[in-house]
Order: C-alpha cells, then structure tokens, then sequence
C-alpha cells in the first residue's frame, strides 16, 4: 500500500498539473451543465454517469502515466486491434439511440457504448507510431501513400457508419499529425486545391439529400423552422435568451423542458445550455477553459525531445480543437448540424473516459518528455 501511494505522490509531483486541473475543471463544470439540461427528466442518471465516467478517467490517466508511452507506441498493433474491432462489430449489431439515426454504439446491457470515440486514442497511438517510424522519409511518395491510406482507414469506415462528424474530426487530426511529422507544404495545397475543385461534384453525386438540405440551412436558419432547422433555430433563441449574464443555474426556460425546445440539450448543443444559464460570461469560459487545454497539449509538443511524443500532443490537439469548433459552431448555427460533441461537456459516459485516456497520453509524454525521467524509478 505504501508503495501505491508513494507512486501516486510521484506522478502529482511530476505531471503536467496545470493541464490535469483545467480538464477536471473544465469536467466538473460539465458535470454541473449535464445536470441542470437533464433535471426536468427526473432521473440523475445522466449526471451520476458523466461524474463516475470522470472518475474513473482520471484513475485510467493516472495509469497510462505510469509506463513510458513508447510502450504503447512499440504495441501500436494492439492499440489497431482494439480502436477497430468494436467498430467494426457496429455495422453488424449496432444500434441507433433514441435521436440519431446511425447505429454507431455497441448495447453492452448494462450501458451503452460509442466504439469512435475509443477509436480516435488509438487511433492517436497508431498513426503516431506509423509516422515517427518514416519521419525521415515521410515526403516520398511511397512512404506519403502508405501514411495517406492509414489515415484514410478511419474516416472510411465511420463515414460508412454513418457519423460524417466524427469522420470531418478524424480528417483534421490526419491534417494536424502529418504537418506535425513534416509534409511539405506543397502536398497540402495540391490536396485542398483537388477537393475545391472536386466539391460540386461531392455536392451532387456523394452527398445525399438530407446533407444537402443541411449545407443550404446553414445559410438560411429560418429557412424551416419546424422542421431541418428547428434545433439551431431554437438554440440562437436560447443563447439570445441567456444575454450577458444568464438566466442563472438551473433556470433555463428554453433548454429545461420535458417538451424539448432545444432537443438535445445535454449533447450536442450543451453550449446552448450552458448559455443560456450563465450566458455570454459562461460561453467565454467554456471556451478559455478549451482553449487551455489546447495550448498546454501543443506547449508539451513543443518541449518534448522525442519526435513520436510530439506527434500524440498534436494528436490530442487536433482531436479536441476540431469537435470544439465544429460544436460552437453547430450552436451558433454557422455550421451545419452533424452530431459532434463538445468535448469535456457534453453527456456521455464513453466520450469523457475516452478523452481521459487521451489526457493520459499528453501527461505521458509530458512526464516522459526527456530521455530520462525520475517518475517511477527506483
């Protein structure tokens, strides 16, 4: 037992705690969001999950701190076999929750579970292992070929999944990691130039009609009120309604309701909930509580010696910089809505712990930035 929490003491004394704190914050904070969005449900199942699911990520990124993330790296092919197979078993027994309509999540009986979101840590492991092995050589066309198909592999299978969100947030981590291992410049504008100039032709003959509908709302939010653009409609009228100060916790007339003015709540458009309760004040928190967590995980990017490390923090970076975006900019109707999450404060159980594993591995690298580290050794 002594031993345990010697070991405990060392990883408090050692890690990154600036980073830790801001995401238990920034947890706890959406703890407290999830609550008041779900309290006119009469059950306390949404909150007791996402605080158990809290817990039980940071003893999970405790432990990950604990061994050297090289050796995940080095096992990078059980960390694919992991990411993959519950994927994968969705498109055979996957079901759709009430609200969604892609049978991404597995029924485990007890609770229920969204394979992506473990597959976006491994899937951090797995490129970052793939590229800092080819670094030297990462501009050859071989080599770029071979890095451009394992990025591909993820955005593949969850846009035939269904979620086109969490494959646009795989797409920009790829983005992120590949620039990080030193692709030229000149690879990247040839590829945003192709997909200018492919986009009418995915407009009209790759994307169905419903994502078409979607893309046009985006520039008319009153376009169908009662209908495609109901949600985004009501969520401007909410944060309109939260003002400068909020209507106060726990008093949100237009995100607490049984009858769902703004459905999804508690998911999707959190930052609505959160807006029109603390309003423009809370908003701007969320975001400088995200926008930390982003800087510390490029700042031990920058400070770590080893190529691979630096390649995980971009990983993690690029992960929650693109799902906060995409999700701030889904609520202030800017973008289309496409059912990503706000990372640290949306419900979900599997999305909090899998980005505490996530956390882990930056506090790894961080911890491990050296070639040599006094955490741990005797």
């Amino acid at each position: 037992m002594s031993r345990i929490i010697s070991r405990i003491a060392d990883f408090f004394r050692e890690t990154d705690k600036l980073l830790l704190s801001v995401c238990i914050i920034a947890s706890l904070f959406g703890c407290c969001a999830v609550y008041s969005s779900t309290r006119y449900l009469d059950t306390l199942r949404p909150f007791t999950v996402q605080l158990f699911c809290l817990l039980m990520g940071i003893v999970a990124a405790i432990i990950i701190s604990a061994f050297d993330f090289e050796t995940f790296l080095n096992r990078w092919y059980l960390a694919a076999a992991v990411g993959l197979i519950p994927v994968i078993l969705t498109f055979f027994i996957g079901f759709a929750p009430d609200g969604t309509d892609d049978k991404a999540w597995l029924d485990l009986g007890f609770t229920t579970f969204q394979p992506s979101e473990l597959l976006k840590i491994c899937f951090i492991i797995t490129f970052s292992a793939h590229l800092s092995r080819v670094q030297s050589s990462i501009n050859k066309f071989k080599t770029l070929l071979l890095v451009c198909l394992h990025g591909a592999l993820p955005i593949i299978l969850i846009h035939f999944q269904g979620d086109d969100g969490t494959a646009l947030v795989f797409a920009v981590m790829v983005l992120c990691m590949m620039w990080a291992a030193g692709v030229s410049w000149k690879y990247f504008v040839s590829a945003f130039t192709t997909v200018a100039i492919a986009s009418p032709l995915i407009y009209f003959f790759v994307m169905n009609d419903d994502q078409r509908t979607r893309i046009i709302n985006m520039f008319d939010i009153e376009a169908d009120i009662q209908g495609a653009t109901y949600q985004q409609y009501m969520g401007r009228m909410a944060l309109a309604n939260g003002g400068i100060t909020g209507r106060g916790f726990l008093r949100g007339p237009l995100t607490q309701h049984l009858n769902g003015y703004v459905p999804e709540a508690q998911n999707d458009f959190i930052f609505v909930s959160i807006g029109e309760e603390l309003g423009l004040i809370g908003c701007f928190l969320v975001i400088i509580l995200l926008a930390i967590i982003c800087y510390r995980s490029i700042h031990v990017a920058r400070i770590c010696r080893k190529n691979s490390g630096k390649l995980i923090c971009v990983g993690f970076f690029g992960m929650i910089f693109a799902q906060m975006i995409i999700n701030i900019g889904m609520c202030l109707a800017v973008l289309p809505v496409i059912g990503v999450t706000l990372p640290f404060f949306s419900a979900g159980g599997t999305s909090l712990l899998c980005i505490f594993l996530g956390v882990g591995l930056v506090l790894n690298v961080y911890m491990h930035r050296n070639t040599r580290t006094i955490y741990l050794h005797d």
